[in-house]
């Protein structure tokens, strides 16, 4: 019907160039044009039909329906796409018959709209995988999986075959002769799809072993990256930085190079605190015993004084130790008691996690003093509470070291060196 239909316009066409006095090849030529031009107009218009209707149907669809799939396909452009079908379909109909009598013309627009097919047909697809992808993010099963790469390399796949299958339009090409000619350059494709290929199996190897996800903090000081995941790609990863900033990561840097997953940290049950002072080792002194009954008004320590007072008061009276000097026996340092002052702190401070390791330890001594360390978990993992659970302990931890006559080693100032020498200059 449709074919008789466009025969009648075309004959109808050629009637009034020939009754216009042009001869009958032209004539042909200009009615062939016209046409062309009269099918164009009608496919837009068909056009602009369907993708109205599209959208009206999806949206309508959209409307009833529970799942937000279809509400995806609307925003990533799906009705657009499938609206040039019908058109398209039109045109590959009336081509033939429009351009009958001109062979070289009729495989031209033939060829340019197979190939507008194979293109359309990708685009199509491409929005339905895009809108699968938004979907599958939407899940919490699977907001966390790269799902851009397993979506890329299904393109590329399907990109790979749609080239193909132009190549061989446009050239009337065999596909073993098409297959032959890529063995030949093979070597050409590896180096200019290098990139794709090692990101390619980088997204299958951090999938695979589970070594990033999106949502991951992670901290890679070669890239300047020091933040959350919120992309992975076959080509890049993508992390917002604290300061808001983004850093791109190679995909295939994750597997090739050091980098530092927090993913544990939140999935266990605390996050480390490991931060020391530095005690002035001059200050390190015995206790005499009446700077032990002074210390026992600190409540959390008043107990554990006794019971070594009594322990260390037997063992040197069982060895007859001369204590006129303090050097002898056993003693308490001020040093071993705020060590001990610390660790009781710590085991009653509500913010730390008691099931896991939780001292107050030194460690070697160096040219700057004695480092005094604190190791220990918070329960709250979050980074600002974090910061201030631990800086709570440490203003506690400064503040409670005069009361054991120590000090805190730190460079002297400006102002400390002024005073030291105003001080030299009046003795002398």
């Amino acid at each position: 019907m449709i074919d008789s239909n466009i025969e009648k316009v075309i004959d109808f066409t050629d009637d009034i160039m020939v009754k216009v006095g042009f001869n009958p090849t032209f004539a042909s030529y200009m009615s062939a044009i016209i046409n062309i031009f009269v099918l164009l107009l009608v496919a837009y218009s068909i056009y602009l039909i369907c993708i109205y209707t599209f959208n009206k149907v999806l949206k309508y669809v959209a409307l009833k329906t529970k799942t937000t799939f279809d509400d995806l396909l609307i925003s990533n452009k799906t009705a657009k796409y499938i609206s040039h079908l019908i058109p398209l379909l039109f045109v590959y109909k009336a081509v033939p018959l429009i351009l009958q009598k001109f062979i070289l013309w009729e495989g031209f627009f033939g060829k340019i709209i197979d190939i507008y097919i194979v293109i359309l047909i990708l685009l199509i697809i491409r929005t339905v995988f895009n809108a699968l992808r938004d979907h599958l993010k939407l899940m919490p099963r699977y907001s966390d999986k790269p799902i851009d790469s397993y979506i890329q390399v299904i393109m590329i796949v399907l990109w790979v075959f749609g080239v193909t299958a132009i190549i061989l339009m446009l050239f009337n090409l065999k596909i073993q002769t098409l297959f032959a000619t890529f063995g030949a350059i093979s070597a050409i494709v590896l180096l200019i799809f290098r990139d794709t290929i090692l990101g390619f199996i980088a997204s299958i190897q951090v999938s695979v072993n589970d070594m990033v996800r999106i949502g991951d903090w992670i901290t890679m000081d070669k890239f300047g990256a020091d933040g959350d995941v919120i992309e992975i790609n076959l080509a890049t990863v993508k992390v917002r930085n604290f300061d808001n900033t983004t850093s791109t990561i190679p995909t295939y840097s994750l597997i090739s190079d050091s980098f530092k997953n927090w993913r544990g940290m939140f999935n266990s049950d605390g996050r480390r605190i490991k931060r020391h002072v530095l005690i002035k080792s001059s200050s390190v002194r015995f206790l005499l015993e009446e700077e032990l009954d002074d210390l026992k008004k600190i409540q959390l320590i008043s107990n554990y004084i006794d019971e070594r007072q009594t322990e260390i008061a037997t063992f040197n009276s069982l060895r007859a130790v001369d204590k006129s000097l303090l050097v002898n026996g056993r003693n308490l340092t001020n040093f071993g008691l705020f060590r001990k002052y610390i660790n009781e702190y710590l085991q009653n401070y509500p913010g730390l996690n008691k099931n896991m390791v939780l001292m107050c330890r030194q460690l070697q001594s160096n040219e700057f003093g004695i480092p005094l360390e604190i190791y220990a978990f918070s329960e709250d993992k979050t980074w600002v509470n974090y910061e201030y659970i631990m800086a709570d302990i440490f203003d506690h931890l400064i503040a409670s070291v005069v009361y054991f006559d120590l000090e805190i080693y730190e460079l002297p100032t400006s102002k400390s060196l002024v005073q030291f020498a105003r001080e030299s200059n009046r003795l002398t």
